[in-house]
């Protein structure tokens, strides 16, 4: 009978002579080697260490992390309707209060000067919202070479440079030019500063209200002679009008014809072209080199200033913290406006003038009949006392004027 072996079984070690000691540190163990070779598994290289949870790692495993795992039986897929949901919320909380924290600083920024009560005897407020936007010749704040460089020269105080009804109505925007030059009646008045009693004085040009007792009587003037009453009121300097037109990055005009001026610094070929802030200056306040001088400088004014608020009060300014801080840093600080006047009114006013440069609208000169003393100009007041009715009904405006 052959003898038969059976093959022997490797006795395990004490515990204190495997892998590990009991101590945490690592022991002698002469069957490791072996072990691996038969195939046996540890379950080091998985991260298990020695009964440890699989999956889990261990201090020296190299398992991977709970965190980093694969979605499994127990583990949730994430929710991502509600991330974008939070997302969308966290978002939404941002831009209000990027938008109320822009709105309260620009409110600061402006300056709300004109006190409008101060104005006695005014008409019955109309159906549309009107605005009396001037343009003055002040250089405050301007040094010398800003003053050579935009040839204002440099006269003490400030005039009307232009003047302009805005009239904001559902039935459609009505921008009217009042020459500075119109033959008006400068109705008596209780000084803004003085409080002293004016008569009335007849036969005048209209800039000199404004000469007389600044934007308060300009108002009044205005009402007395047209029958409208005047909700707001804005204006602005020359270095306040040149810096909007720099924040902006110029405005892009088309130039019907070419034209020179050397005392305004006027020097345009006709075309499409963008202005800078001198540019845009030179061509608004040009009146020598056209026959009817002050008319013609209406309606550059007009052009201009449609194509401005066209430019201004656009999603790419607005919704753009690196051109609208500049725009309005450089234009709230010299725009003089009435006590009443928000930043919402403003922005209105800017979307109305928008609105004629897009065709919803019409942009005109006061009616004018001939000519009166000192080269002015005078009314024609049937027109003039038809189109305040218009206005002030909200009607569309029919009434043309022919120069």
């Amino acid at each position: 009978m052959s003898h038969v072996q059976r093959p022997q079984v490797p006795q395990q070690p004490p515990r204190s002579q495997q892998g590990y000691g009991q101590g945490g540190g690592q022991g002698y163990n002469p069957n490791f080697t072996q072990a691996q070779n038969q195939g046996y598994d540890s379950g080091y290289s998985s991260g298990q260490v020695y009964g440890g949870p699989q999956n889990q790692g261990g201090n020296g495993g190299g398992g991977i992390p709970p965190q980093y795992a694969p979605p499994g039986p127990g583990r949730p897929a994430p929710d991502w309707r509600k991330r974008i949901k939070v997302g969308s919320i966290v978002l939404a909380v941002v831009v209000v209060g990027w938008g109320v924290g822009t709105y309260a600083w620009a409110s600061s920024q402006m300056r709300n000067e004109v006190d409008l009560s101060k104005v006695i005897e005014r008409p019955a407020e109309g159906d549309c919202t009107t605005y009396l936007i001037v343009g003055s010749d002040s250089r405050e704040g301007m040094t010398a070479e800003e003053k050579k460089k935009l040839h204002t020269g440099s006269a003490e105080g400030k005039r009307t440079d232009s003047m302009m009804i805005l009239a904001a109505c559902s039935s459609g925007n009505t921008m009217v030019s009042l020459p500075r030059d119109s033959w008006v009646t400068i109705p008596n008045f209780v000084g803004s500063e003085s409080g002293k009693s004016y008569p009335a004085r007849g036969g005048s040009k209209l800039n000199a209200a404004y000469a007389m007792d600044g934007p308060e009587l300009l108002v009044r003037t205005v009402e007395f002679n047209t029958g409208l009453h005047i909700d707001h009121y804005a204006e602005i300097g020359f270095a306040g009008f040149a810096n909007i037109v720099d924040a902006l990055g110029g405005v892009e005009l088309n130039i019907d014809k070419g034209f020179k001026d050397k005392k305004s610094g006027a020097d345009f070929q006709a075309g499409t072209q963008t202005l800078n802030g001198e540019q845009a200056l030179a061509f608004v306040r040009t009146r020598y080199a056209f026959a009817q001088s002050d008319l013609q400088r209406t309606k550059n004014q007009q052009k201009f200033l449609s194509a401005l608020a066209n430019q201004a009060a656009t999603p790419g300014t607005i919704l753009n913290p690196f051109a609208l801080y500049p725009t309005l840093g450089a234009g709230l600080d010299t725009l003089i406006v009435d006590k009443d006047m928000s930043l919402y009114d403003l922005g209105k006013m800017f979307f109305a003038m928008k609105g004629i440069s897009g065709g919803d609208g019409k942009s005109m000169n006061m009616p004018i009949n001939g000519t009166a003393p000192q080269n002015s100009l005078k009314w024609d007041m049937p027109k003039v006392k038809q189109l305040v009715e218009q206005i002030k009904n909200d009607e569309p405006v029919t009434v043309t004027s022919d120069r």
